[in-house]
């Protein structure tokens, strides 16, 4: 018998073979051949975080590629929509939740790009080629970085704003059957009482030199100024008001030596605290609601909200959406001061559309050497049409911070934080269209001296109507277009 014998294969060594399993990883997970490639890679992976973990052969880049692109649907969802993005714009927790998030974001983002570089990094490179490679991504972490730090700038300068100017300020005569899903009242317009005056905005002494009621329709957005002269006498109250007992003929004293000045409507602000406090009832901002009711009075319509501006801060604010644009068709003074004799400072020379910075801007709105104090309203209501053409999206987006510190400086307003939200929706559609105004100005039928209410209630009535129409460009009881009002015609 014959035997065979299979011959044996060598035996394995007992440890592992050096550099078999780094052959095996090298081969399982790519590298890039080059820095270029690497750096390409990683700026891919910049641009869809994961797809770089992908090009190597890890699974694990789906776990970050899935959840960014589901993100990034959700948040173009949730933004698309413009009600939940005002919405969050004037929520303070949601403002501070949406900082932290953005920040936990960029902080994996950065920890995605740099391991992706690592994991493509070719082996062997030089000191220098090392060296150039850091340098890039860390660049690439910075540039990319720039839009969310900025985001979370502008949340907290949001936060800071809303918790500080809408903090839902208690007042006598706001309305009180509106909410959040019935932000008019069933109103068909709201009408907001634009307030200008020198000092603080949480000083009772201030005196409202510009007196402007914006009406303006829920459903369309038409809307209508009505400018008051700051000198106008014998102010009205409505007659279901406290003010109108004490004050039943309208602000006047019953003292005939009394110095006019503190029974002018720009007193009313100042002088009714101090006469009679709290006679409207618990209120912050007890000054506002006697103007408020003063117009309301005096206009016979209703005076829903205030918005106080601080003058004084005021081209803070026109600097902060980097300048306004005017026709000026006369000389307008600088500084001055016509009772005291003083000459002004410089002028604003005519032309038409002239850019202005904030103070310029201010002067263009309050100059009263050599002008009358309803030159100075026309002014203002074209300054207010002016603002409201350099408020574009855009422009306040790229400008907000500057914006947002001003408006916390010079800013004080009874618009309740939930009531936000419509506001800004109605402000587009606002923006949409021409805004009209009326001024009241010295004619043979007004006299601020001693108005005839009655005939001003039937111009703001008619102003109001369905079919109101414009007249003639002179004639102060009747609506002009701001365009007409506004427009390059110097005199002369």
């Amino acid at each position: 018998m014959v035997l065979s014998v299979e011959p044996t294969a060598p035996a394995s060594p007992a440890g592992p073979v050096p550099g078999r399993h780094r052959a095996v990883r090298e081969r399982g997970f790519r590298r890039a051949r080059t820095l270029a490639g690497a750096l390409g890679i990683t700026l891919l992976g910049a641009v869809l975080p994961g797809a770089g973990y992908l090009w190597t052969g890890r699974r694990l880049g789906w776990c970050i590629l899935v959840p960014f692109l589901v993100g990034v649907g959700a948040t173009a969802y949730y933004v698309g929509d413009v009600g939940r993005a005002v919405d969050l714009a004037f929520d303070p927790a949601r403002l501070l939740a949406a900082k932290l998030l953005i920040g936990a974001l960029l902080a994996l983002w950065v920890f995605v790009v740099a391991t992706t570089y690592l994991m493509l990094r070719p082996l062997g490179l030089a000191w220098l080629e090392k060296t150039l490679g850091v340098v890039v991504v860390v660049l690439l972490c910075v540039l990319g970085g720039i839009p969310a730090v900025q985001a979370m700038r502008i949340a907290d300068s949001q936060r800071d704003l809303v918790a500080t100017v809408f903090d839902n300020e208690q007042t006598a005569t706001a309305p009180t059957n509106v909410t959040k899903a019935d932000p008019w009242g069933g109103r068909d317009r709201v009408n907001v009482l634009l307030l200008g005056g020198d000092g603080g905005v949480g000083r009772t002494g201030i005196r409202t030199d510009s007196v402007i009621l914006l009406s303006m329709d829920t459903r369309t957005g038409r809307a209508v100024t009505f400018s008051l002269p700051r000198n106008m006498m014998n102010a009205q109250f409505p007659e279901e008001s406290p003010l109108h007992e004490v004050f039943p003929d309208g602000f006047r004293s019953t003292d005939p030596d009394a110095d006019a000045g503190f029974w002018m409507l720009n007193a009313i602000y100042g002088q009714v605290p101090a006469l009679y406090p709290h006679i409207l009832g618990a209120s912050e901002n007890e000054g506002a609601d006697a103007v408020k009711q003063a117009v309301e009075g005096s206009l016979g319509t209703h005076v829903d909200y205030y918005v106080l501006i601080n003058l004084l801060g005021f081209q803070q604010l026109v600097d902060a959406i980097g300048g306004v644009t005017v026709n000026v068709n006369e000389p307008i003074a600088i500084n001055g001061n016509t009772d005291a004799g003083i000459p002004p400072t410089g002028y604003l020379q005519p032309g038409p559309d002239q850019h202005l910075d904030g103070f310029h801007a201010l002067w263009y709105s309050r100059g009263r050497w050599g002008s009358d104090d309803y030159e100075r309203m026309e002014r203002q209501r074209c300054m207010v049409s002016a603002i409201v053409d350099a408020a574009d999206p855009l422009n306040v987006l790229r400008r907000y911070q500057d914006l947002a510190a001003a408006g916390k400086e010079i800013l004080r307003t009874d618009v309740p934080r939930d009531l936000m939200p419509a506001f800004v929706d109605l402000a587009l559609k606002v923006k949409e269209r021409k805004m009209r105004s009326v001024a009241f100005v010295s004619s043979d039928k007004f006299f601020s001296g001693d108005p005839d209410y009655d005939w001003m209630r039937s111009v703001v009535a008619k102003a109001l109507g369905p079919h109101a129409r414009g007249g003639a460009k002179d004639d102060p009881g009747k609506a002009v277009t701001t365009a007409d009002a506004c427009g390059y015609h110097p005199e002369g």
